[in-house]
């Protein structure tokens, strides 16, 4: 195999042009294709069947506070064990946002796409989208979402945010808008009408400096992007602690477009299933959301875990507009 050509990168332009970069609009792809939710018809056949002339079109999204660049060096090693392995090749791209991934799934321009939870129940039901794989991280699927505060904040339970400014990060993100809003209302506080004021700060890091800095009272992330804000020393960890933590969310996982045929399917699932004992591939290359080192990929991850998150983000569809409202976006 010419290893050279396993995969071509491409930096995804804005979404008003990404329908010039992957066939946009043909028949049988796309949310408006007959049968709905972007499957094809039987008579229809996919347009990309992993070889060489017709690679998978890939489509990963930055973690919070990463580039282009890096997020393509933390999964190309990936992709390419398993065109090793299984013989599929790929063109993987990188996409400005959750919303960017979902909206080229649903278009049939995306065969593979990383999402959020949320942004994956967005694909499901825009474009079918099918699970395919969610990382392994010492042992376990799941990750946290928690609502932070300054060290020296008078606020000691959800209910002292009451007449606050709270900052939040993209709004089709799970760990740093969505959950933290369940949160707040399962707390018997309304986002809308107890908050003092909503802003978006656009990124996990981003509503973490917010707080730190005192320009809002409390900052949405997930725990994982708090540690590794800290990490990298962008916020001082003596100067943030935890109001509250989320019950465990299922990792960002990967999913494949419904109308791939069953046979490259099959070769997803197994290669994502033996990517960590790939020829090649060392304990450091396997790598998962925001690029951290994980143990493996689990392709059999039940999709009931994310169904149960579906229930309880039921509440924050009822007022995400109003909440878009409060905050200015709308």
């Amino acid at each position: 195999m010419n290893m050279g050509r396993s995969y071509r990168i491409r930096l995804v332009l804005p979404l008003a042009f990404a329908c010039t970069l992957v066939a946009c609009g043909k028949k049988g792809t796309g949310s408006d294709a007959p049968g709905g939710q972007g499957a094809t018809t039987g008579a229809v056949k996919w347009p990309r069947d992993g070889t060489v002339e017709k690679p998978l079109e890939v489509m990963l999204i930055p973690a919070d506070g990463g580039t282009e660049g890096g997020t393509k060096a933390d999964f190309l090693p990936l992709f390419n064990a398993i065109t090793k392995t299984e013989g599929l090749y790929f063109d993987v791209r990188v996409g400005q946002s959750y919303s960017a991934v979902v909206e080229a799934m649903a278009n049939g321009q995306v065969d593979v796409g990383w999402f959020g939870a949320v942004s994956y129940l967005q694909a499901k039901k825009r474009a079918g989208a099918e699970l395919l794989a969610v990382a392994v991280e010492h042992g376990s699927s799941t990750y946290f979402s928690g609502i932070f505060v300054r060290t020296d904040a008078p606020l000691h339970s959800l209910a002292d945010l009451r007449g606050k400014a709270m900052a939040v990060g993209d709004p089709s993100s799970t760990s740093s808008f969505a959950f933290p809003l369940v949160m707040l209302m399962e707390a018997g506080i309304d986002p809308v009408k107890d908050l003092g004021k909503i802003i978006f700060a656009g990124s996990h890091v981003n509503s973490l400096a917010a707080c730190a800095e005192g320009r809002v009272d409390a900052g949405a992330a997930s725990f994982n992007s708090f540690e590794k804000a800290v990490t990298e020393k962008k916020i001082d960890a003596d100067r943030l602690r935890p109001l509250a933590k989320s019950d465990p969310l299922p990792n960002p996982p990967l999913a494949m477009h419904p109308g791939l045929d069953p046979e490259t399917k099959r070769k997803l699932r197994e290669g994502f299933a033996s990517v960590h004992k790939a020829p090649g591939i060392t304990p450091d290359q396997v790598r998962g959301y925001g690029g951290a080192k994980v143990d493996r990929y689990d392709v059999d991850y039940p999709e009931a875990e994310f169904m149960k998150v579906a229930q309880r983000l039921e509440k924050v569809d009822a007022i995400r507009d109003a909440v878009l409202k409060k905050a200015g976006q709308k």
